[in-house]
């Protein structure tokens, strides 16, 4: 089996059944953004973090390994054409100097780690149309002179 192969057959699996990401996450003991991710073949799980995914979802047993390969984190460099993903792509876009400046003011010249990172998608309900809440986490690295 390929990612591809692996990913597919889980999004077959959680249409048949029914599941939301938020319940394999529960199944899983990780968070639903995570473990999606994971499942998108973007990160790697943990033997048991695979095992736990393969046993819930009644994946093939060779999908185990596959589930704990190291990524490789590429994607389409092409504009995104899906309405969702374009505007996180717009908000960089416009926002991204913007972010640098703010967090380089705050912390000094360096980087938001996306390696110890976390992020959480949260609903905040609100009477003029419900807002999505994206909480990015990353540890601050600094660059370093030598």
């Amino acid at each position: 089996m390929k990612k591809i192969d692996v990913t597919e057959a889980i999004f077959a699996i959680k249409k048949e059944k029914n599941l939301s990401w938020e319940s394999i996450a529960e199944a899983t003991g990780m968070t639903d953004v995570w473990i999606t991710s994971a499942c998108l073949g973007m990160n790697s799980c943990t033997e048991a973090v695979a095992e736990k995914l393969v046993t819930f979802l009644g994946l093939p047993a060779e999908a185990k390994s596959v589930l704990m390969e190291y990524p490789t984190k590429t994607w389409d460099q092409a504009i995104p054409q899906d309405p969702l993903i374009y505007r996180l792509y717009e908000v960089v876009g416009v926002y991204g100097p913007t972010l640098k400046e703010v967090i380089q003011e705050k912390f000094g010249d360096g980087i938001m780690s996306a390696i110890d990172f976390s992020m959480k998608v949260e609903k905040e309900e609100d009477p003029k149309g419900d807002r999505v809440v994206l909480t990015l986490n990353g540890k601050f690295l600094p660059y370093k002179s030598w």
